[in-house]
């Protein structure tokens, strides 16, 4: 009976572990298959290689959300995956139907393709600005107008969208930015409380805030602050009520 108990308990275990073994050996072959691919169309793997490396070292400079690397290598993914399985299919040499000018054609095509699709997608499109409820009792109009040069673009219910905040993907990148910077601190709606305002000073002061990518590429100068300007935006945060140091 005991022994019986055992197999009982063990047969779970010994299907999972089939199951397992069966995931490693389907990676393997679809490592070894990709692999293949890439000895025998070196040039297509390069150029892909330095397209992947400029995307997403862009997305990340400009904050790209993460469903948006999703959405777009996903959407160039899908249809290349297709032909490529296709022309196989259809050739016994894969070589014979896959040919870099081939498939770098697809890839540019579908990537082309991938840029009109999610200009359909919704997000980042509404733009809204709630209504203003309450604003600090800012210790002077400077501290406010400094304020609303540096923070107000994404922490206020007065964010101005420039024209490129209506085409995607930089219309979710500000969207993003943007319901992400009410979420922490909205200096629009303080008359609720306003948690991320007890930090305003020490990310001014780290220089976190505003975030690099806001300022990149010659976007939002005016959020740009000397030194003298951060030094009296500061003294004037310390004597504005709801901010550490008051």
């Amino acid at each position: 009976m005991d022994r019986f108990r055992r197999g009982q308990s063990q047969a779970p275990l010994r299907v999972k572990t089939m199951k397992f073994s069966k995931l490693i050996g389907l990676t393997r072959t679809f490592i070894d298959w990709l692999w293949d691919l890439v000895k025998t169309l070196k040039l297509t793997a390069a150029v892909v290689v330095v397209m992947s490396l400029a995307f997403i070292g862009i997305s990340v400079l400009i904050g790209m959300p993460p469903f948006g690397f999703v959405v777009i290598i996903g959407f160039v993914a899908v249809p290349t995956a297709w032909y490529i399985v296709r022309a196989q299919r259809a050739n016994t040499s894969a070589v014979s139907k896959l040919t870099n000018m081939r498939l770098l054609t697809v890839i540019f095509a579908a990537t082309l393709g991938t840029m009109v699709a999610i200009q359909a997608i919704p997000y980042g499109r509404a733009h809204s600005n709630p209504p203003i409820t309450g604003e600090p009792e800012w210790a002077t109009p400077r501290t406010r107008e400094l304020m609303v040069r540096a923070c107000f673009g994404c922490h206020s219910n007065e964010v101005e969208y420039p024209i490129y905040a209506s085409v995607a993907p930089i219309s979710w990148v500000v969207e993003a930015h943007v319901a992400e910077g009410r979420e922490k601190v909205n200096y629009s709606e303080f008359d609720s409380r306003q948690r991320g305002a007890d930090e305003t000073i020490e990310v001014i002061q780290e220089g976190s805030m505003p975030p690099s990518y806001y300022t990149q590429f010659g976007r939002h100068p005016e959020a740009k602050l000397t030194t003298a300007e951060v030094a009296e935006l500061i003294a004037g945060l310390k004597a504005t009520p709801g901010h550490s140091g008051r």
